[in-house]
């Protein structure tokens, strides 16, 4: 009898485990709408589950400066950072500059905490979820540089790659983008 139990209880959990398992191996794209009534786009985050899904987002060949923020919610240096992200991204955007603000939360949280979170600071750069929870495999795709910590910010263009692993200041910041002006 316990025997059985056991085994339907292993079957519902394996089943339980497939299902979410199959819901998550899709990428997610919301779209949030800012608070604001200036404002009437919406923005989207897109999810990823694997960073080879991701990677692409680290090898553009245009002629756009990328600036990719990896941050979470639950990070307080890098929640602290973001508006200069924000003022870089709006201040530089006419300038072919480019922010892309990757959050590491788990993609569980996603409608109760990454949504909300970026509606309540009206982000307007690029948002993007990467949920792969294998990052001894994926960090030194990123940078051979990275610890593993954050935040970290990857600056290029087809012609320059800068890494910095480090809270930023908007001075600080501003002063990169202007070396790949």
């Amino acid at each position: 009898m316990i025997k059985a139990l056991l085994s339907l209880l292993m079957l519902l959990l394996i089943g339980c485990s497939a299902s979410t398992s199959a819901t998550q191996e899709s990428a997610t794209m919301s779209k949030v709408q800012p608070e604001t009534e200036a404002t009437t786009e919406s923005t989207e985050i897109q999810s990823y589950l694997k960073f080879d899904d991701f990677e692409h987002h680290l090898h553009q060949e245009d002629d756009k400066i990328y600036v990719i923020n990896f941050w979470a919610t639950w990070c307080k240096p890098c929640v602290k950072e973001l508006p200069y992200f924000e003022q870089i991204q709006a201040q530089y955007k006419n300038k072919n500059v480019e922010v892309i603000l990757v959050s590491l939360d788990d993609i569980k949280k996603l409608n109760n905490k990454v949504i909300p979170f970026v509606k309540e600071k009206n982000l307007q750069s690029t948002v993007i979820l990467l949920d792969d929870a294998d990052y001894n495999s994926w960090i030194d795709k990123v940078s051979p540089q990275w610890s593993g910590a954050i935040p970290v910010t990857l600056f290029y263009n087809k012609n320059k790659r800068e890494f910095y692993e480090q809270e930023f200041d908007y001075q600080e910041l501003e002063h990169i983008v202007k070396t790949f002006l």
